[in-house]
Protein backbone atom coordinates (compact mmCIF):
# COMPACT_ATOMS: atom_id res chain seq x y z
CA UNK A 1 0.00 0.00 0.00
CA UNK A 2 2.75 2.45 0.90
CA UNK A 3 6.48 2.56 1.43
CA UNK A 4 8.89 5.21 2.56
CA UNK A 5 11.34 6.44 -0.03
CA UNK A 6 14.67 6.42 1.81
CA UNK A 7 17.14 9.25 1.44
CA UNK A 8 20.21 8.70 -0.72
CA UNK A 9 22.41 8.79 2.41
CA UNK A 10 20.35 5.99 3.96
CA UNK A 11 20.66 3.78 0.89
CA UNK A 12 24.39 4.41 0.56
CA UNK A 13 24.97 3.19 4.11
CA UNK A 14 23.40 -0.15 3.18
CA UNK A 15 26.10 -1.09 0.68
CA UNK A 16 27.92 -4.21 1.78
CA UNK A 17 25.62 -4.79 4.75
CA UNK A 18 23.25 -7.67 5.33
CA UNK A 19 19.70 -6.42 5.16
CA UNK A 20 17.29 -7.80 7.74
CA UNK A 21 13.69 -6.69 7.69
CA UNK A 22 11.26 -7.01 10.58
CA UNK A 23 7.62 -7.80 9.82
CA UNK A 24 4.46 -7.90 11.92
CA UNK A 25 0.73 -7.47 11.42
CA UNK A 26 -2.18 -5.76 13.10
CA UNK A 27 -5.83 -6.65 12.86
CA UNK A 28 -6.18 -10.42 12.67
CA UNK A 29 -8.91 -10.58 15.31
CA UNK A 30 -11.33 -7.68 14.66
CA UNK A 31 -14.79 -8.11 13.17
CA UNK A 32 -14.35 -5.12 10.87
CA UNK A 33 -11.65 -3.41 8.88
CA UNK A 34 -8.51 -4.55 7.08
CA UNK A 35 -5.52 -6.54 8.22
CA UNK A 36 -2.35 -4.45 7.99
CA UNK A 37 1.28 -5.52 7.95
CA UNK A 38 4.38 -3.43 8.47
CA UNK A 39 7.91 -4.13 7.25
CA UNK A 40 10.85 -2.16 8.65
CA UNK A 41 14.56 -1.93 8.00
CA UNK A 42 16.07 -0.14 10.98
CA UNK A 43 18.23 2.90 10.39
CA UNK A 44 21.37 3.64 12.39
CA UNK A 45 19.53 6.16 14.55
CA UNK A 46 16.32 4.23 15.02
CA UNK A 47 14.36 5.18 18.17
CA UNK A 48 15.11 3.43 21.44
CA UNK A 49 12.48 1.85 23.65
CA UNK A 50 10.89 -0.25 20.92
CA UNK A 51 8.56 -2.98 22.15
CA UNK A 52 5.49 -4.98 21.25
CA UNK A 53 2.96 -2.35 20.18
CA UNK A 54 0.33 -3.83 22.51
CA UNK A 55 2.54 -3.12 25.53
CA UNK A 56 2.96 0.57 24.76
CA UNK A 57 0.67 3.44 25.71
CA UNK A 58 -1.15 5.09 22.83
CA UNK A 59 0.90 8.26 23.26
CA UNK A 60 4.22 6.43 23.32
CA UNK A 61 3.26 4.24 20.35
CA UNK A 62 2.31 7.29 18.30
CA UNK A 63 5.62 9.01 19.07
CA UNK A 64 7.60 5.89 18.19
CA UNK A 65 5.67 5.43 14.95
CA UNK A 66 6.60 8.95 13.85
CA UNK A 67 10.26 8.38 14.77
CA UNK A 68 10.41 5.01 13.00
CA UNK A 69 8.95 6.40 9.81
CA UNK A 70 11.33 9.37 9.96
CA UNK A 71 14.55 7.40 10.56
CA UNK A 72 13.97 3.94 9.10
CA UNK A 73 12.90 2.46 5.79
CA UNK A 74 9.44 0.93 5.96
CA UNK A 75 6.57 -0.47 3.95
CA UNK A 76 2.91 -1.17 4.69
CA UNK A 77 0.61 -3.79 3.19
CA UNK A 78 -3.17 -3.53 3.56
CA UNK A 79 -5.64 -6.29 2.75
CA UNK A 80 -9.32 -5.38 2.88
CA UNK A 81 -12.38 -7.26 4.00
CA UNK A 82 -13.27 -8.69 0.58
CA UNK A 83 -9.92 -10.45 0.39
CA UNK A 84 -10.12 -11.49 4.05
CA UNK A 85 -13.46 -13.16 3.34
CA UNK A 86 -12.13 -14.72 0.13
CA UNK A 87 -8.79 -16.00 1.43
CA UNK A 88 -9.55 -16.42 5.17
CA UNK A 89 -7.71 -14.36 7.75
CA UNK A 90 -4.50 -16.41 7.68
CA UNK A 91 -4.20 -16.12 3.91
CA UNK A 92 -4.99 -12.42 4.07
CA UNK A 93 -2.34 -11.89 6.75
CA UNK A 94 0.28 -13.69 4.66
CA UNK A 95 -0.68 -11.51 1.69
CA UNK A 96 -0.43 -8.31 3.76
CA UNK A 97 3.07 -9.30 4.91
CA UNK A 98 4.11 -10.08 1.34
CA UNK A 99 2.81 -6.72 0.13
CA UNK A 100 4.58 -4.84 2.94
CA UNK A 101 7.93 -6.45 2.17
CA UNK A 102 7.42 -5.97 -1.56
CA UNK A 103 6.77 -2.26 -1.09
CA UNK A 104 9.87 -1.90 1.08
CA UNK A 105 12.00 -3.75 -1.47
CA UNK A 106 10.69 -1.43 -4.17
CA UNK A 107 11.49 1.63 -2.09
CA UNK A 108 15.02 0.46 -1.31
CA UNK A 109 15.81 -1.00 -4.70
CA UNK A 110 17.35 -4.09 -3.12
CA UNK A 111 16.30 -7.43 -1.63
CA UNK A 112 16.58 -8.46 2.04
CA UNK A 113 19.00 -11.16 3.15
CA UNK A 114 16.47 -12.28 5.74
CA UNK A 115 13.04 -11.33 7.03
CA UNK A 116 12.17 -11.79 10.71
CA UNK A 117 8.46 -12.33 11.31
CA UNK A 118 6.55 -12.32 14.58
CA UNK A 119 4.78 -15.59 15.32
CA UNK A 120 5.25 -19.19 14.29
CA UNK A 121 4.47 -19.00 10.55
CA UNK A 122 5.93 -17.24 7.53
CA UNK A 123 4.30 -16.56 4.16
CA UNK A 124 6.71 -19.01 2.49
CA UNK A 125 4.53 -21.55 0.68
CA UNK A 126 1.40 -19.72 1.85
CA UNK A 127 1.43 -16.73 -0.47
CA UNK A 128 2.56 -16.80 -4.09
CA UNK A 129 3.91 -13.25 -3.82
CA UNK A 130 6.47 -14.24 -1.15
CA UNK A 131 10.00 -14.80 -2.47
CA UNK A 132 12.38 -13.99 0.40
CA UNK A 133 14.16 -16.04 3.09
CA UNK A 134 12.31 -15.71 6.36
CA UNK A 135 12.35 -16.83 9.98
CA UNK A 136 9.38 -16.83 12.32
CA UNK A 137 10.07 -15.81 15.93
CA UNK A 138 7.46 -16.39 18.62
CA UNK A 139 7.33 -13.25 20.74
CA UNK A 140 9.53 -11.47 18.23
CA UNK A 141 7.56 -8.23 18.55
CA UNK A 142 8.98 -7.92 22.06
CA UNK A 143 12.48 -9.26 21.46
CA UNK A 144 13.59 -8.12 17.98
CA UNK A 145 13.70 -4.34 17.49
CA UNK A 146 12.96 -4.54 13.77
CA UNK A 147 9.83 -6.60 14.43
CA UNK A 148 8.83 -4.28 17.26
CA UNK A 149 9.13 -1.35 14.88
CA UNK A 150 7.02 -3.17 12.29
CA UNK A 151 4.36 -3.94 14.88
CA UNK A 152 4.15 -0.27 15.84
CA UNK A 153 3.91 0.94 12.24
CA UNK A 154 1.22 -1.64 11.41
CA UNK A 155 -0.82 -0.92 14.53
CA UNK A 156 -0.74 2.85 14.12
CA UNK A 157 -1.52 2.65 10.40
CA UNK A 158 -4.54 0.42 11.00
CA UNK A 159 -5.77 2.52 13.93
CA UNK A 160 -5.76 5.61 11.73
CA UNK A 161 -7.75 3.74 9.09
CA UNK A 162 -10.37 2.66 11.63
CA UNK A 163 -10.68 6.14 13.14
CA UNK A 164 -11.31 7.49 9.63
CA UNK A 165 -13.85 4.71 8.96
CA UNK A 166 -15.66 5.59 12.18
CA UNK A 167 -16.56 8.96 10.70
CA UNK A 168 -18.52 7.22 7.94
CA UNK A 169 -19.96 4.53 10.23
CA UNK A 170 -20.38 6.28 13.59
CA UNK A 171 -22.56 3.72 15.38
CA UNK A 172 -19.91 1.07 16.05
CA UNK A 173 -17.36 2.91 18.16
CA UNK A 174 -14.45 2.03 15.88
CA UNK A 175 -12.52 5.09 17.04
CA UNK A 176 -12.38 3.30 20.41
CA UNK A 177 -12.53 -0.45 19.69
CA UNK A 178 -10.79 -0.37 16.26
CA UNK A 179 -13.22 -2.98 14.95
CA UNK A 180 -12.77 -5.54 17.72
CA UNK A 181 -15.87 -7.21 19.15
CA UNK A 182 -16.41 -5.01 22.18
CA UNK A 183 -19.81 -4.89 23.89
CA UNK A 184 -20.44 -1.53 22.25
CA UNK A 185 -19.58 -2.91 18.81
CA UNK A 186 -21.70 -6.04 19.24
CA UNK A 187 -24.72 -4.03 20.37
CA UNK A 188 -24.39 -1.75 17.35
CA UNK A 189 -24.16 -4.79 15.08
CA UNK A 190 -27.40 -6.15 16.52
CA UNK A 191 -29.11 -2.80 16.15
CA UNK A 192 -27.78 -1.55 12.82
CA UNK A 193 -26.47 -4.70 11.13
CA UNK A 194 -23.13 -5.11 9.38
CA UNK A 195 -21.47 -2.50 7.16
CA UNK A 196 -19.40 -3.15 4.01
CA UNK A 197 -16.33 -3.02 6.28
CA UNK A 198 -17.47 -5.99 8.39
CA UNK A 199 -15.89 -9.39 7.80
CA UNK A 200 -18.74 -11.59 6.68
CA UNK A 201 -16.68 -14.75 7.14
CA UNK A 202 -16.30 -14.08 10.88
CA UNK A 203 -18.91 -15.96 12.89
CA UNK A 204 -20.42 -13.06 14.90
CA UNK A 205 -21.02 -11.07 11.70
CA UNK A 206 -22.20 -14.09 9.70
CA UNK A 207 -24.67 -15.06 12.39
CA UNK A 208 -26.14 -11.56 12.61
CA UNK A 209 -26.39 -11.39 8.83
CA UNK A 210 -28.73 -14.38 8.92
CA UNK A 211 -31.13 -12.88 11.45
Amino acid sequence: MFAATPEVSFVSRLEGQKLVFGVDEAGRGPLAGPVVAGAVLLGEDYPQGLDDSKKLTAKRREALDEAIRAHCAWGVGVVGVDDIDRLNILGATMLAMSLAVGHLVEALGCEPDNVLIDGNLTPHGRCEKWRWPARAIVGGDGSEPAISAASIVAKEWRDRMMIAAAEEHPHYGWERNKGYGSAEHMEALRTHGPTPLHRKSFAPVAQLSLI
